[in-house]
């Protein structure tokens, strides 16, 4: 594992913060991926403050969330049929906007920003819950990267 990490740090020198963006924005689409090697990788280079990791990771990870939000906003029928689809109108039903402060997990975090849209909830408070969630996560995780938890 030490090896890919020192391979993708030194994938990072030229734009890391470029990379950063983009692996967060991609693993907070619908496609497969994840965030948090790029983070530790751009927390392992000293030439960029852990203020600007976070902020930047939390954006780029903010915008993929919203970009689901946006396409459920497409989906045209409000009905669900699916048992899963049914529980997690019920779930955000039950929780409003809080439950978008779950946005970063996996599995459940793509589809609840989807299912906002779907649901037409309010874009302006959906971005500032998925933008909250996504934060904390990462100034947790940049926590623990630096041995500070």
């Amino acid at each position: 594992m030490s090896e890919f990490y020192l391979a993708l740090q030194s994938t990072f020198a030229g734009h890391p913060l470029w990379f950063l963006f983009f692996s967060g924005f991609l693993s907070a689409t619908l496609l497969p991926g994840s965030s948090e090697l790029s983070l530790y990788a751009a927390l392992g280079l000293p030439a960029i403050s852990v203020f600007w990791v976070i902020v930047v990771a939390t954006l780029g990870n903010t915008l993929g969330g919203m970009t689901n939000y946006w396409l459920g906003q497409l989906l045209p029928n409000r009905t669900l049929r699916e048992k899963r689809g049914q529980q997690l109108e019920r779930w955000i039903g039950r929780y409003g906007y809080w439950a978008l402060l779950m946005s970063w997990m996996p599995v459940i975090g793509d589809p609840l920003c989807l299912a906002a849209g779907w649901l037409r909830m309010n874009p302006w408070v959906c971005t500032f819950m998925i933008m909250l969630g996504k934060g904390l996560r990462y100034l947790f995780l940049a926590m623990v990267f630096k041995g500070l938890m």
